[in-house]
């Protein structure tokens, strides 16, 4: 496979950066507000992730880093990383704003254990809407592993491949499998205008390249790269609207459930695992 995919996504994450600052979805200034202020991932996981403190963790696929300085304010020791540099900049931009303790590197998440020290992190992060930028999540667990020390977990929220793989819902109310549920050789190639936050930008960059990771596959990788399953919880609910029209916010935590018997699909899982010693 070329490298096309990776010109493309980063072209677009790249663009997208600035926007995703401005929107009021990101919460900057509620995070340059208020200290104790955390994402809505973070916030959500907070009962799974338990106590970060005195952890170095580093977040791949940081985006601007909301994330990232959330677990940093539970007082972890955090190293965010992108390979978007116009992303990475946001990110500076938010710490400097805020005075967070937190690094941010440019680098493609493949090459992740070349550009940070292997086997130093206690703490692996990964939030929602990470993995599906990925060609192989072998690759990926790979570096994880790489990256941790022994002991060390891997905390994932991320959205559900059974989510992934739902067309747009029908004028019936009806939810279609339309696209890939596991991992293939091409990625799903799209051309959107927008974004997924709320913003008037017009975006010159609309193609990307996406892939699916079934549960199976993820699974799978992990465990072959030596890190053993420890929690998995699949959620009927994102902290973002995934099907306009069809969901509604709930009051007690914010987060998009389908109106119409939400327990259908899953929307998002938490995965935890550990590497072995």
């Amino acid at each position: 496979m070329t490298d096309d995919y990776l010109h493309h996504n980063r072209a677009w994450w790249d663009e997208k950066a600035p926007a995703h600052t401005s929107s009021p979805d990101y919460a900057i200034e509620r995070f340059r507000d208020d200290p104790a202020y955390l994402s809505d991932v973070v916030r959500f996981d907070l009962p799974r992730l338990g106590d970060v403190d005195g952890l170095r963790g580093v977040h791949l696929q940081c985006h601007i880093g909301t994330d990232t300085v959330s677990l940093s304010r539970l007082g972890a020791r955090m190293t965010g990383l992108d390979f978007s540099p116009a992303s990475v900049d946001q990110a500076r931009s938010l710490v400097a704003a805020t005075g967070a303790d937190v690094d941010f590197v440019v680098s493609d998440v493949y090459a992740a254990a070349d550009v940070l020290p292997e086997g130093a992190f206690d703490l692996v992060f990964t939030g929602i809407g990470a993995l599906c930028w990925i060609p192989s999540v072998q690759r990926w667990a790979d570096v994880v592993a790489r990256l941790l020390k022994p002991g060390g977990r891997l905390f994932i929220r991320e959205g559900h491949p059974m989510l992934w793989s739902l067309g747009d819902p029908r004028p019936d109310g009806l939810l279609a499998v339309e696209h890939p549920y596991v991992e293939r050789a091409e990625p799903t190639v799209w051309d959107e205008s927008g974004t997924y936050v709320d913003t008037d930008v017009e975006f010159e960059h609309t193609v990307t390249h996406e892939w699916n990771h079934g549960l199976g596959q993820i699974f799978s990788a992990l465990t072959e790269a030596g890190l053993t399953l420890t929690a998995f919880e699949e959620h009927d609910s994102a902290p973002w609207d995934p099907l306009p029209g069809y969901c509604e916010p709930a009051a007690h935590d914010g987060e998009f459930r389908l109106a119409d018997r939400p327990w259908r699909v899953p929307f998002t899982y938490t995965l935890q695992a550990t590497k072995q010693g």
